[in-house]
């Protein structure tokens, strides 16, 4: 992917991860548009940041993502990469039986709110001589967390979905890439998360991330070193063993 002279809409920008990754394609020179549910966030980033921009978003509303899809077209005509940022993760207490209202918004935020937008968005995208679509899975997605876990069922699907995906863009002009974090130090999870020692740094993990973004590789997946215990869990042999270790941190 070429980091620079872009025009780009991140969702989820105002904090933790799309906040770093929308701050750090603006100063690479591209054209940043950020949107969030919370429009006060937003302000405070575009205030920080003079040049980039801020929609407003409901990610979980189906009118409003098609609504904001033409909104962001209209306002912004060279658009061309899309980065689908916005996430939720929370913990469900299953035996408990009250998870299901969290299951679902979690669903709608995480799987749905993705892919909706990129129905609304591709038509444009494809007219364009480069564009680009990136998704932000997880390290859970290989192995999951017990506490979240639809967050980590909804990552795994945006696994297999931007591996689809990407197959079948792979002649046109749309390129299909993939950013799994691992535990980074962001409010996800809440304040505890930000300066939790365990937790990768953020400004580590995006200047890791832009790096990779630049040297292109070619599975189209950007996995930062913390990460690849658990993306590799698997071919590696280990999934039971990371798994026992990864809940034993965190359970």
């Amino acid at each position: 992917m070429n980091i620079t002279g872009n025009t780009i809409l991140i969702t989820g920008g105002g904090s933790g991860i799309g906040r770093a990754l929308a701050e750090a394609f603006h100063r690479a020179g591209n054209q940043v548009i950020i949107s969030g549910r919370r429009e006060r966030l937003l302000e405070e980033v575009t205030t920080a940041n003079p040049g980039m921009e801020a929609l407003v978003l409901d990610i979980q509303d189906r009118d409003d993502v098609a609504a904001f899809a033409r909104q962001a077209i209209e306002s912004f005509p060279e658009l061309n990469v899309v980065i689908h940022n916005a996430g939720i993760m929370r913990s469900e207490a299953v035996a408990a039986g009250d998870f299901l209202g969290t299951a679902e918004e979690t669903i709608g935020t995480n799987l749905l709110g993705p892919i909706r937008l990129t129905a609304a968005l591709l038509p444009h995208l494809l007219a364009q001589p480069r564009s680009a679509i990136l998704t932000v899975s997880s390290g859970l997605a290989f192995v999951p967390l017990a506490t979240t876990p639809t967050y980590s069922a909804t990552k795994s699907a945006i696994h297999a979905w931007s591996m689809a995906l990407r197959e079948q863009l792979k002649k046109t002009s749309v390129e299909v890439i993939e950013i799994a974090p691992p535990y980074v130090q962001t409010e996800l999870l809440g304040p505890q998360q930000a300066v939790d020692p365990m937790a990768m740094p953020l400004p580590e993990f995006t200047s890791e991330v832009m790096a990779l973004l630049e040297s292109a590789p070619a599975t189209g997946e950007i996995i930062v070193e913390r990460c690849k215990p658990l993306r590799f869990a698997a071919e590696n042999g280990q999934v039971a063993a990371v798994f026992a270790q990864l809940n034993a941190q965190h359970g």
